[in-house]
């Protein structure tokens, strides 16, 4: 099994992303008014709640309103 300190490498460069992505998805959910489906509200529960990739993943490909 492998230690912490093996994968730390791994975990940090992922964590830093994610954490890059879920920012980015919720300045884009405040700043803008209209998207494809759903509300505002529900958009930053699907972001915050599904943090680990998935929620910012699913706003930017089915909340996040052309143009």
């Amino acid at each position: 099994m492998p230690e912490l300190k093996d994968i730390l490498p791994f975990l940090i460069p992922l964590a830093v992303l994610q954490f890059a992505l879920l920012s980015l998805t919720i300045r884009h959910i405040l700043t803008h008014k209209t998207y494809k489906r759903g509300s505002r509200g529900l958009w930053l529960v699907v972001a915050i709640v599904g943090m680990e990739f998935i929620g910012p993943i699913l706003y930017f490909l089915l909340g996040k309103e052309e143009g």
